[in-house]
């Protein structure tokens, strides 16, 4: 780095690591976890720019080990930091970026109301607003608001990887269906209680866009 060289750090690693001074100071951090026999390969394609990588992080990356454990989808009252500290994450879960950018719009709900045994549908529209094809892995999180029993702040719900070429748009669509509202209450029964849902969409878990869905009587 004194150097001047551009310098891109190639993380080989089993789990999260806490690099704070390299997500600072270095402008390209690349994780390969382990790939196997084809890693130099596979690095290299990426790191010339012959592939044009569109991974995204399975786990959430700490700032500080005292973070761990870290999920994205801990209870409300979990990671309470301290002063002048925050509890985000260096890396959420669900992030990661590519030789291109996307842009999220039109997020909609077909049936913004339903009965608990209905299904429904999200759309949304995804853009590849830069000048390289690339793919994206549009997710959904789900977040029931007033539940009977503690329920996490977010849940991932579905997920699919879109490929785009420069300036193309395409529509993607998730159905919201009652197994993906239900949850165990205190009987150990799987149940839809009546309420308001918080539907998130986006690229990761802390930057969505979001619609409400209500489930009545």
């Amino acid at each position: 780095m004194a150097t001047g060289k551009p310098t891109v750090v190639f993380l080989i690693n089993s789990g999260p690591l806490a690099i704070n001074y390299v997500a600072e100071n270095v402008p390209a951090i690349l994780e390969g976890f382990y790939l196997g026999q084809e890693t130099g390969t596979a690095a290299a394609d990426v790191l010339f720019g012959d592939y044009n990588p569109g991974g995204k992080l399975p786990i959430s990356f700490p700032r500080v080990v005292g973070q761990l454990p870290l999920y994205y989808n801990q209870k409300p009252t979990a990671k309470r930091g301290y002063l002048f500290t925050t509890t985000a994450p260096l890396f959420p879960f669900g992030f990661g970026l590519s030789y291109t950018t996307f842009k999220y719009s039109n997020l909609k709900i077909t049936r913004p109301k339903i009965k608990a045994n209905e299904s429904t549908t999200v759309t949304f529209d995804i853009t590849n607003t830069g000048k390289v094809r690339g793919d994206e892995v549009a997710q959904m999180y789900l977040r029931d608001e007033v539940s009977s029993v503690t329920r996490p702040v977010k849940e991932l719900k579905d997920f699919a990887r879109i490929s785009l070429n420069p300036n193309e748009t395409k529509t993607v669509t998730f159905t919201i269906t009652p197994e993906k509202l239900q949850f165990y209450n205190r009987e150990m029964k799987r149940v839809v209680e009546t309420g308001k849902f918080q539907i998130m969409i986006g690229g990761n878990s802390i930057d969505p866009t979001n619609a409400e869905l209500e489930v009545i009587k």
